[in-house]
């Protein structure tokens, strides 16, 4: 009687064998910390990892909101971004969407971009890929019949991702986005903090990460936005500060390269 093996589970066999085999030769001549060093490279050798910022020499920066509770601050946002004429990207879950389809729509049509968050905001490592594209595509769908625009960003909720999220992502041609910079902005905590904790890490090519309803980002957003005049920089939607030609992104910090 034969049996079948699906290959990914025979890739996976051999890769755990690879794993043991090396660590096993690599206890025989390191010390246990190099040994453990050794076996943490392999594990991580084909890990992925989505985009955290990007390498610039131009006084560029994304600022995003994630959307997933409430919108009584949205059209507070609005007005300041407006005010300092800033386009930014928010990041809408479709049960939002559902929700207040028509703060959706000013979002757009106050020239912002649109990203996926997921239909119903998971825990995106622990589904499969069908699953996955459920998530992403429900989401696509509602974005472009509310807002017109046709998604190309997705940040996963929790920040969680493994191999098969980012695979299946780039299949659907998406681009996966993380952040640089988070402003905690839905922690107990006061606009100045905010303003002190974003402000203290801007560097060309970061990605700051708000949320459109916490309850003191409309108070430490003008003044985040007036650092970032006074200092000369830049803020730009999400995919305008990517790389349009070929990348890679650094395993060691989530940057995105130039080859």
């Amino acid at each position: 009687m034969m049996f079948f093996i699906p290959r990914r589970k025979i890739l996976l066999l051999t890769s755990l064998i690879l794993v043991l085999a090396v660590g096993f030769t690599a206890s025989r001549f390191y010390s246990p910390e190099q040994a453990g060093q050794v076996i943490s490279t392999l594990l991580n050798f084909n890990r992925k990892v989505p985009i955290y910022c990007v390498q610039t020499d131009e006084k560029r920066i994304a600022i995003s909101f994630d959307a997933a509770w409430g919108a009584d601050r949205t059209d507070e946002l609005l007005t300041i971004l407006d005010e300092y004429d800033v386009k930014t990207t928010f990041f809408l879950v479709a049960f939002w969407l559902e929700r207040y389809p028509e703060v959706a729509a000013r979002i757009a049509a106050a020239g912002h971009e649109i990203g996926n968050h997921s239909a119903t905001h998971p825990h995106m490592a622990q589904l499969s890929k069908e699953q996955i594209r459920q998530e992403i595509l429900t989401t696509h769908q509602l974005i472009k019949e509310i807002t017109q625009q046709e998604a190309k960003l997705f940040r996963p909720p929790f920040g969680e991702y493994n191999n098969l999220l980012l695979d299946t992502l780039e299949e659907l041609g998406y681009y996966t986005i993380q952040w640089s910079i988070d402003s905690l902005d839905w922690r107990p905590t006061t606009p100045e903090e905010i303003v002190q904790r974003v402000t203290s890490k801007i560097a060309p090519g970061a990605i700051v990460l708000f949320h459109n309803n916490g309850e003191h980002t409309p108070a430490a957003l003008r003044p985040i936005l007036e650092y970032c005049r006074q200092e000369g920089y830049e803020v730009v939607p999400i995919s305008e500060l990517l790389i349009k030609g070929d990348y890679y992104i650094d395993k060691s910090n989530g940057m995105m390269r130039p080859k």
